[in-house]
């Protein structure tokens, strides 16, 4: 094995954000030279000896039982998902992977047809590795006006959503709060790389966000696991202004591996009405483009109602 793999990288990086404080011990001694517990001190909180710890830390142990990870899990106070992550990359640890050829994803018929079946509603499915699938004419224009509608439909050309959110410049306009969101996206791609640690295609979008993004570097060296299902997050928008969308992610029994982000607003609210006008926005770009050819985007689009007017400053 080449260096400690994930499951030491994870352990270390648990290890280093815990104060002694955190789990009842005195600092007695020197000062202390490094950040966190040391490896002793989680190998006594867990009750195993520290050549043994260390060893599993440095990826030259791989026969952990579930009761030794049990009793470091307490020791580091995880969580319940990082608990389960750090079952997955155990087990990951103890088996050769399997190198695979991985094939397109692909949406069957249901999927497609709930999505048509959405259409009122902004919608996206999303790929194990976070690869833009489909959505839908309103989930397109609400988070990708700027792309060609059909490039899902091309796995060479779909958009990836940790791709865009790290470096697409429209994107990160988009979220008010982009660094939350980041932590979001980063925090589900840490779990799924647990899920799939054998995934080529995942190791190498990972490999271009950590050459082309410092903030993902980061993040990534956090080694947060953060699954987040429903979150709120407030839109800058080029055509209809400021929004407040909730975002659900919603599984797909036919396909455990895809899933729908929805994005709804409550009843009545200013947000509800502005994805109205973009609806209608696309509607009229359609027929345009029908009667008179290609045109640009549904983010071109700056006279609809009260739309309002493209963000300045973007291409």
């Amino acid at each position: 094995m080449n260096g400690p793999g994930p499951l030491g990288d994870f352990l270390r990086a648990r290890r280093t954000r815990l104060r002694p404080a955190d789990v009842g011990l005195r600092q007695l001694g020197p000062r202390r030279r490094v950040a966190g517990l040391r490896r002793e001190e989680v190998a006594q909180l867990a009750g195993v000896s520290v050549s043994y710890y260390t060893r599993l830390e440095q990826g030259l142990s791989r026969g952990a039982s579930a009761e030794v990870l049990d009793a470091i899990a307490r020791a580091l106070l995880l969580g319940d998902h990082e608990r389960e992550h750090l079952d997955r990359l155990a087990d990951a640890a103890r088996h050769a992977p399997r190198v695979r050829r991985p094939r397109p994803e692909r949406l069957t018929d249901g999927t497609r047809d709930l999505l048509r079946a959405l259409d009122g509603v902004p919608t996206v499915v999303l790929g194990r590795r976070t690869d833009v699938l489909a959505w839908n004419a309103l989930g397109h224009a609400l988070l990708a006006g700027h792309l060609d509608r059909d490039s899902p439909d091309d796995p060479a050309r779909r958009p990836n959503l940790n791709r865009m959110l790290f470096l697409d410049a429209h994107t990160r306009e988009l979220y008010a709060d982009w660094p939350r969101k980041a932590r979001t996206v980063v925090g589900n791609l840490r779990a799924a790389v647990g899920r799939h640690p054998e995934d080529r295609l995942l190791a190498e979008l990972i490999g271009e966000l950590t050459m082309n993004s410092p903030e993902f570097v980061a993040l990534w060296a956090d080694h947060r696991v953060a699954p987040c299902d429903t979150d709120a997050h407030r839109l800058h928008h080029p055509v209809v202004g400021e929004l407040l969308v909730t975002q659900q992610l919603l599984s797909i029994a036919a396909a455990p591996e895809q899933a729908l982000v929805v994005h709804t607003a409550p009843a009545g609210s200013p947000t509800e009405q502005a994805l109205a006008l973009l609806r209608r926005a696309g509607e009229l770009g359609s027929a345009s483009r029908r009667a008179a050819g290609p045109v640009g985007s549904v983010s071109s689009i700056t006279s609809v109602g009260s739309v309002g007017p493209v963000g300045a400053g973007r291409p």
